[in-house]
């Protein structure tokens, strides 16, 4: 096994670094992790697609010719395909998207890359993801992989989370934190 295996464990950990060792030695990483993303789009994007991978009542067949029909309509590669053949016939779909973000975090890892998480009050557009790309990368000194989503609780400000650091500036927290002086003065 490669060095990478220390970052992943338990079951969806296995079943990633299984994946990641065939992609890597058949060439063809950056496909399969391609694949991956698409698929956890689509898991996010359908609710439908869910129920299915989570469902115990159907079938370990029926799960497997389901995600067979939504792997060919969305055009997977070979490797992935297989993959995710074998990890509904195991009856582990279930754990599908954690296994998606181990393989993502052994990519990164192989890649020499760092992820980090980023959370803002409103979508950011290309040139703030850009701008808080190249300042995370600036701060730690290798490149960043950064994951983007919205909390619109926050009112404003960002939330960054990069590997056990988190850096809260968001205006949520700094109303939070004031009503805490308050009631201190008071």
């Amino acid at each position: 096994m490669v060095a990478e295996t220390m970052i992943v464990s338990g079951l969806s950990g296995r079943y990633a670094v299984a994946l990641f060792e065939l992609a890597k030695d058949g060439g063809n990483l950056d496909s399969v992790a391609a694949d991956l993303q698409d698929l956890k789009s689509l898991m996010a994007e359908s609710a439908d697609l869910v129920r299915l991978i989570r469902s115990p009542v159907l079938t370990r067949e029926d799960q497997a010719r389901a995600m067979d029909a939504v792997m060919d309509k969305a055009g997977f590669g070979d490797v992935t395909r297989k993959f995710v053949g074998l990890v509904s016939t195991n009856r582990r779909l279930f754990s599908l998207g954690d296994m998606i973000d181990a393989f993502a975090a052994l990519l990164a890892q192989h890649k020499g890359e760092i992820s980090a998480d980023v959370t803002s009050a409103q979508p950011l557009d290309d040139g703030q993801m850009a701008e808080i790309k190249a300042s995370l990368a600036k701060a730690m000194g290798q490149d960043v992989n950064v994951s983007a989503s919205v909390d619109e609780s926050l009112i404003g400000g960002l939330v960054v989370k990069v590997g056990s650091r988190m850096i809260d500036n968001s205006i949520r927290t700094k109303l939070q934190n004031l009503q805490l002086a308050m009631k201190g003065v008071g």
